[in-house]
């Protein structure tokens, strides 16, 4: 085989890879997401998926004052699975709810997940139990509530602090008892 002959079909196979990639792309964006770092091409912000509900109000209650997101409720399990993994941005009064009827104790990752964010746990009435600030994106670090929690509450890395956000403030949102 002459080196012009090997030239060609090394192009040639470089040209149908880059067909399969392309095709592979156009058919279903998500597929090369599937790696550890991958994310491009899915659903990057806020309740662009069909598959989530509408956005709702909840209310963060600060020693600071009541500050008002606008969030997702993640209520299926595919939802909470998929939560806010391939999201390119998350505005600061945007978050995502995962409810957990009854109680238990809460185990979270963030492979697939892009931006960092705040993991604020939550009791059945509302109280915050405890937060992990600035998650790692992308990390396979298991991070857990220390406790059963009612629901799980995410928002943008940083905002907890920025907020006033503390352990003991409260979450009102119609998921939680009254106090």
């Amino acid at each position: 085989m002459t080196p012009e002959h090997k030239f060609h079909r090394a192009a040639f196979r470089a040209a149908l890879l880059l067909l399969a990639l392309a095709l592979g792309t156009w058919i279903y964006p998500g597929w090369l997401n599937t790696g550890q770092h991958a994310r491009a091409g899915m659903a990057q912000t806020l309740n662009t998926d069909p598959n989530q509900s509408a956005l709702e109000k909840l209310d963060l209650v600060t020693a600071g004052g009541v500050k008002t997101l606008f969030i997702e409720v993640a209520r299926t399990a595919e939802q909470q699975m998929k939560g806010l993994m391939f999201r390119q941005s998350l505005a600061d009064d945007h978050g995502m709810l995962f409810p957990h009827d009854p109680p238990r104790e809460s185990s979270m990752w963030m492979r697939n997940t892009f931006i960092p964010l705040d993991m604020i746990f939550i009791l059945a009435d509302g109280t915050v139990h405890r937060i992990e600030a600035n998650t790692q994106p992308m990390s396979e670090r298991v991070i857990s509530s220390n406790g059963p929690v009612s629901a799980v509450l995410e928002i943008a890395g940083g905002n907890a602090s920025r907020l006033g956000l503390k352990a003991g403030d409260t979450v009102r949102h119609p998921f939680f008892a009254v106090k």
